[in-house]
């Protein structure tokens, strides 16, 4: 006979099934937890501590050089050009003749006047030598009174006529001497207008033959707005900017390509209205420039020194990011987290600072490497210059509120 097992109770059953369920829920919930992040260690940044100190401001413009004394070479008498006595463009010097007209008619006029001379002093001889004889007879009555006032207006007449033939002579001169056409400066001589064998009027547009630049000093003129103008004024008058004393400044030139032009000038004039057509007005300086390295038309900048700006602010321009409200700045707050601080920028200082003229003041730590990984907010690791380490991850700043 088969044994038989005893029946199940069903409350029994009901019971383990109830265990195993419980058993296999909680070994399902086990395995699915996930195990806790590990916090990421703050961002290490260099900071610099925010220091006013006193700079210089340089404005700069562009600028244009000019002959400080540009002459028009014109011919003064009638004549045709015999010789062009100069290489055109070159540096000619003062007294150096430049063109040659045919001196030969005012030769002859020349020698016709020293003539005409000769012969009123000759007559003024035979005047003098009669009004001699004559004074003697009118004083024992010898001559009528109308005799002694013929010797004496002929002897004056004569002396008259001697002044106005010396006049004639220093005419002639002059006009032989304009024949030889010199250059009444040192500089850069400009193409001929006309050529060997023109016939020269100085009343006509033929007189113009060429000109003359001066190169030593060049003048140096440029541009100053109505704008810039009443900004100079404003930081003047908050104490922003000290100008030199009797606004005297030095003028630098930067030639193109970045290379000083070394030697500095002095402002000699300033205009003394706006120009109606550009809202400007005109300033020119005048520097040295012995060796002629700068020519008349020249563009370049020119630097205006000895202004300076007290307690100003300056960081470096990489410290500096574009956010979508303006410039800011990531500022580490006392709890060694770090905020986003709106700026406002002014002139570059340099190569690599920047003017921050609002946004900033003296305390402030300033990050300046590092920045990149920075969140507003979070705590950063304040570490030396140079001891940040590579951040493969750019995050764009941004002024928006969160």
């Amino acid at each position: 006979m088969t044994p038989q097992l005893p029946p199940t109770h069903p409350q029994r059953v009901s019971r383990f099934a109830f265990c195993i369920v419980c058993v296999y829920t909680l070994l399902l919930t086990g395995c699915e937890k996930e195990a806790p992040k590990a916090q990421r260690p703050p961002p290490e940044v260099t900071v610099m501590t925010v220091t006013p100190k006193t700079i210089p401001l340089s404005p700069t413009f562009v600028a244009q050089t000019e002959s400080s004394r540009q002459v028009d070479i014109v011919a003064r008498v009638s004549g045709f050009l015999d010789r062009i006595a100069y290489q055109e463009g070159d540096l000619v010097k003062e007294g150096q003749v430049l063109f040659q007209i045919d001196p030969k008619p005012f030769q002859a006029q020349l020698a016709a006047a020293k003539a005409a001379l000769a012969q009123q002093e000759a007559r003024l001889l035979t005047a003098r030598q009669n009004l001699a004889r004559v004074k003697p007879l009118a004083a024992q009555n010898a001559v009528s009174q109308k005799d002694l006032d013929d010797a004496v207006g002929l002897e004056q007449g004569s002396a008259a006529a001697v002044e106005a033939a010396k006049a004639a002579v220093i005419e002639a001169e002059l006009n032989l001497s304009y024949t030889t056409i010199r250059s009444p400066v040192t500089g850069l001589a400009s193409r001929s207008l006309q050529r060997e064998g023109a016939y020269l009027n100085p009343q006509a547009e033929s007189a113009y033959l060429t000109y003359v630049a001066a190169l030593h000093p060049i003048w140096v003129n440029f541009s100053v707005s109505q704008n810039q103008m009443a900004k100079t004024r404003d930081m003047i008058q908050k104490g922003q900017l000290i100008s030199p004393e009797n606004h005297d400044y030095d003028v630098e030139l930067v030639l193109p390509g970045g290379k000083p032009f070394g030697a500095k000038g002095k402002i000699n004039f300033a205009a003394p209205a706006f120009s109606q057509d550009t809202g400007s007005f005109l300033v020119r300086a005048s520097l040295p420039n012995p060796k002629g390295e700068l020519r008349p038309g020249m563009f370049a900048t020119a630097i205006l020194e000895g202004a300076v700006r007290p307690d100003a602010i300056v960081i470096p321009q990489l410290a500096v990011q574009q956010g979508s409200n303006g410039h800011l700045v990531y500022v580490v707050k006392q709890d060694g987290t770090a905020e986003v601080r709106p700026v406002v920028v002014g002139d570059y200082e340099g190569e690599k600072d920047i003017v921050i003229t609002s946004g900033l003041q003296a305390g402030d730590r300033v990050v300046v490497e590092g920045m990149l990984k920075v969140v507003a907010g979070q705590p950063v690791k304040i570490v030396e210059p140079g001891a940040v380490k590579e951040q493969s991850v750019a995050k764009p700043a941004s002024t928006e509120k969160k």
